[in-house]
Order: C-alpha cells, then structure tokens, then sequence
C-alpha cells in the first residue's frame, strides 16, 4: 500500500491567524491516550500540531474499547488511532447516534493477527499454515494452560480477538491476555533470547516486528461471512474462523469539535501519519528509552516542513 505522508499533498497557504477561525482557544481540546506506543506518537504530533496552532491541549488517558460514550458527551475531544479490526460496538452507536464523527484516515499501512517469531517454526512443522497448530499446541502449554497450548492475547481492555480466532479455528489453545503492549514485548524479547516457543497475538507497524523477526500465522482469509454466518469457513460450528478484516486505521472526535475549534478540526482531518514516520519514533520509545515528549519534539523539530503545511493550510 502506498504510504501517506503529513501534509505533502497540502500547499502552504500565506495570510495571518485569525482568532475566530480557531475558535475557543482558552478551553483545552483534550485527546484520548489509549494503551499503546504507536498510538501515544500519533496522538502526541497530532496535539503539538494543535499547539502550534494555538491550542491549549490535554492528553487524557483512556480505556481505548469504552472511551466513545466520552467523547459523544464532549469529556474527550478526540481519538487519532482507531483500528477497525478491534474497535467496539460502542463505537458504531455513538456515531449512529450523532455524538461521534469520523475524521478520515490516519493512513497507516496496518495488519493485525495471530504471530510467532521466527524461530517458532522449527519446533512447529508446517508453520506458518495455521493448520500446523494443531498437532504442535502442547510445545506452547504452560502450567497454566495444560492440556492447551499458550497464546498471548491482546492486553483486556482491547478486546479478544486471539481467543476468538482459538475458538473460531477450534484451535487447542487457551488465550491469556497481556497486561500491557510492554508486557506482548517482554514474551516477544524473552522467546527470542531463550529460543522457546510463543505464539502471540500482534500487529504492524510496529518496531518488533523487525527486532524479534516476527511472522504472521497463515489464517483464512477474513471477509464479512466469516464474522457472521458459521457455516462458512473451516468450521461450520463457529465465526471467526478466519484472519482479521483487512484493517483501516481512522480518527474520530466529538460531533461538536467543529463548531467550538474550526481550524483544530480541520487540522485532525487532514492530519496523517505514514508507518516511515511512526515505527522509527515507536523504537526511540520502546528501545532507547526516550519519553513521548522527546521523541515527539525532536521529530516535530526535524520535519516542520512536514507537518507545518497542515496548521498553515487551517489557520492563515
């Protein structure tokens, strides 16, 4: 898929700031924090824009699958990485209901499903055809799981999409979810270093895909029957016997963010993220340490000729 970049297919617009078009600059947009890195980057260069613009902002942790009814009611503002694969009903109803609008693509190149690293295939024959599970579940078992095999499901609050898959594919597997995208790393770097066994439920971008070489199971492929009607698929007793939906990464805010910060709104739509930007700023976090705050302000330094046509184009 071809890669989005911030702001290259907006020209630079010339003129001076006009307050009435940014609206209430004295009230703070605040914009949903969700639990992992990626998400923190998009967020955090998504609200220095805002700044730039003239913005108060505020980043407001929040539980990514219940944070709709929060944003429909105008507590929270905003949410810049919203992943269609793993995204609750929740979601639909506030849109239908009008509280919730969509902004548009964020424009990451995006895959989510069930995988392993590279290692995993020598102890699992026939990997990584999703078939080969069945006979090699107990290489995964652990005394919590016995007689099943162990997949690492995504932290709790994101929902269950790896267990869904085990019960779908009537795979011999007992999800365990994550407590934290840090603790889906810590299985990923402790497989890779002991050479044991770890199937996980995972996504790009991200920067571990790359440092633990990690593979995506085969599955079937997803489409809608799968998720609805059991009879289509491998298994005739069950849904979601099949790969995720193709995933579309979007952004979304409270209905009213338009009419109370025209420019901000404008500036979310039109704001985009390409996996070259976001993966590099996900490792300066996860890997050497930095702060958010650094690696955002470093890279806004570095690339105003990237983001600032995006402000410019909404405000002059």
């Amino acid at each position: 898929m071809k890669l989005t970049y911030l702001g290259l297919a907006l020209a630079s617009l010339t003129g001076s700031v006009h307050a009435a078009d940014l609206g209430a600059t004295d009230d703070p947009i605040k914009l949903a924090v969700n639990e992992w890195t990626g998400q923190h980057v998009s967020t955090h260069v998504a609200g220095e824009m805002l700044k730039a613009a003239g913005y108060k902002v505020e980043y407001v942790t929040a539980g990514y699958m219940n944070m709709y009814q929060a944003m429909s009611d105008g507590e929270l503002h905003a949410a810049l990485e919203i992943w269609s694969s793993n995204v609750s009903d929740d979601y639909a109803k506030q849109v239908e209901a009008g509280g919730v609008t969509e902004l548009g693509d964020l424009g990451l190149d995006a895959k989510e499903g069930i995988a392993y690293p590279a290692h995993v295939a020598d102890m699992c024959p026939g990997l990584p055809a999703w078939e080969a599970l069945k006979d090699c579940a107990q290489k995964f078992a652990t005394a919590e799981t016995l007689p099943a095999g162990r997949l690492v499901d995504y932290p709790a609050d994101w929902g269950t999409p790896g267990a869904d898959r085990m019960t779908g594919l009537d795979l011999p597997f007992k999800a365990v979810p994550a407590g934290s995208e840090g603790a889906l790393i810590a299985e990923l770097r402790a497989s890779t270093e002991k050479g044991s066994p770890l199937l996980i439920t995972f996504w790009q971008p991200h920067w571990a895909m790359s440092a633990y070489d990690v593979k995506f199971v085969d599955l079937p492929v997803g489409e809608e029957a799968c998720f609805n009607d059991p009879a289509w698929g491998p298994n005739p007793n069950a849904v979601n016997d099949c790969d995720f939906a193709p995933t579309r990464i979007f952004k979304a805010s409270w209905s009213g963010l338009a009419d109370k910060w025209p420019a901000a709104a404008e500036i979310l739509t039109n704001y985009t993220m390409s996996v070259e930007d976001q993966q590099p700023l996900m490792g300066q976090i996860d890997v050497d340490g930095q702060s958010v705050e650094e690696a955002v302000a470093a890279w806004m330094a570095a690339n105003e000729a990237t983001w600032k046509p995006v402000v410019d184009a909404a405000t002059k």
